[in-house]
């Protein structure tokens, strides 16, 4: 006895064409069902909506065309694999059949042998993606119920400040609360159950952090922050692992942390006003103290002690102009004007203002210029401050005897500029963190080493400013190399004119 394969349906005037089809396929397990023309044939497919798994169609009939029904076909079973069938003279309208969504022909006359392999390739293309489809439903349906197994756990989820957004193992929605909606910018949940994620957000790391916890063979918790319009958010993304420890979709919490970016607005703006008015009495007092010092009865004593007082006063009118340079750059005034500059001119002068300085201790400065470089837009005073401070630092971390070295290159579309040294280098776990504002490396070797923590926090925000980046390479005990990046510029010089 042959196994039931399922219902086959043949449309096709030619009696002898369904009777040798009927009698083909009968002996290889299928359920054969016949119509005369199409409108039986339609008939069939609306009463069988759902069971039938090939349908064999001759595109030449009297009454209603086989185009037609096709179309109305796949109207009422869009899933159903169709096959036209069609004389040598037709095999046009086979292949535009095709194009209207019939899976494949098969041209008259056929033998039994081919009949046999078409109907079993549509059967089985039919089989698989009905399969897919049941278990994309099993696995979308099940962690749905995951969700909302509990009614206690579901209302937790939708009255959480933080968001959670699930998504089924092709990366569709499957869940999300009204916080993920929020954050996300997402719309009514009816809208977006079974939609795919990079459809209807926009974020691309939020994107990339869901595929890499779709393809993550283990349970590792993907996180990033990222800004959306005005938010700030971090997310941490993994893999919702079934039984058999696959994947069966990804669970996200997301947590806004745009109260960070506003309490920072707030400290700059508390920081601006208070070095502000700390600048002019400062300034006073040290004025005030190197006009005392000028006398000439003072003891050695209380010489010593006033020159200590207005060399502290001095160092805390560093910090705050330090300070009111760092407001002005998160204020996006960091560039106060821009124009053509020669980047190593602007490099020669700072080294020759901090060779005495390297010269006072015992250090060896080199500036390596190999050639000219293409002219960068910027602000001449904000890039002189960059490569002071870069330098500065380079003599202060370098003991005596050490090198420290500027050397100039291209790279792509950016004019480099590298500032080495041989001093005594950055631990690697500290290299994170240099450019966040007040930090310092505290070692034994750097303990008696004075400054603000602000001068690299500085520098970054003057090269973001002009459109550039900042690197850092270093080791301890072997020195650091510091490079800077700068776009050169898109302006063309008129002919004749100097870019100095």
């Amino acid at each position: 006895m042959k196994e039931h394969k399922g219902k086959v349906l043949v449309i096709d005037d030619e009696a002898a064409i369904r009777e040798g089809c009927e009698r083909v396929l009968s002996k290889e397990g299928w359920e054969v069902l016949l119509a005369s023309d199409g409108y039986e044939g339609l008939r069939f497919a609306e009463t069988l909506r759902g069971e039938l798994e090939v349908v064999l169609l001759d595109l030449k009939m009297p009454g209603i065309s086989g185009m037609e029904v096709l179309e109305r076909l796949l109207m009422t079973d869009p899933k159903v694999p169709v096959i036209v069938i069609t004389g040598y003279a037709t095999v046009d309208a086979a292949v535009e059949a095709m194009k209207k969504g019939a899976y494949d022909f098969i041209p008259k006359p056929f033998t039994s042998d081919q009949l046999r392999l078409v109907v079993q390739r549509a059967a089985e293309k039919f089989r698989l993606e009905r399969e897919a489809e049941r278990l994309r439903l099993e696995a979308a349906r099940t962690l749905r119920d995951i969700a909302r197994e509990k009614g206690r756990l579901f209302t937790v989820i939708e009255c959480m400040a933080d968001g959670v957004l699930v998504t089924d193992d092709q990366g569709r929605i499957a869940l999300f609360n009204p916080a993920a909606s929020r954050l996300l910018g997402l719309g009514q949940e009816e809208e977006l159950l079974g939609r795919r994620l990079e459809e209807v957000v926009s974020s691309e790391e939020l994107k990339i952090a869901v595929q890499e916890a779709l393809a993550e063979e283990g349970y590792k918790v993907f996180t990033q922050e990222f800004r959306l319009r005005d938010r700030l958010i971090r997310a941490h993304t993994a893999p919702v692992k079934g039984e058999d420890r696959s994947n069966m979709g990804t669970v996200t919490v997301l947590e806004d942390l745009s109260y960070l970016l506003e309490l920072d607005r707030m400290k700059g703006e508390f920081i601006a006003m208070v070095s502000h008015e700390l600048r002019s009495p400062v300034a006073a007092i040290e004025q005030i103290l190197g006009a005392v010092l000028l006398k000439e009865d003072l003891g050695e004593r209380d010489r010593r002690l006033l020159e200590r007082a207005r060399e502290r006063a001095r160092g805390l009118i560093e910090l705050v102009n330090k300070l009111l340079e760092l407001s002005r750059i998160e204020a996006g005034m960091a560039v106060q004007r821009r124009e053509l500059i020669q980047v190593e001119e602007v490099v020669q002068k700072v080294v020759e203002l901090m060779a005495p300085q390297a010269l006072a201790k015992g250090l060896e400065l080199n500036l390596e210029l190999k050639a000219s470089f293409p002219p960068v837009l910027g602000d001449p005073q904000g890039l002189e401050g960059v490569f002071t401070n870069l330098l500065s630092n380079a003599i202060k971390y370098t003991p005596k005897g050490g090198k420290v070295m500027v050397t100039m290159g291209l790279e792509g579309e950016y004019v480099k500029v590298s500032v080495s040294d041989t001093g005594v280098g950055i631990p690697k776990e500290e290299l994170p963190r240099i450019f966040d504002k007040f930090y310092r490396i505290r070692t034994t070797q750097t303990r008696e080493i004075t400054g603000t923590g602000l001068g690299l926090a500085i520098v970054k925000g003057i090269v973001e400013a002009h459109l550039g980046r900042i690197e850092v390479q270093s080791e301890p005990g072997k020195g650091s190399t510091f490079t800077v990046f700068l776009p050169r510029s898109k302006v063309v010089l008129p002919y004749g004119v100097s870019r100095s």
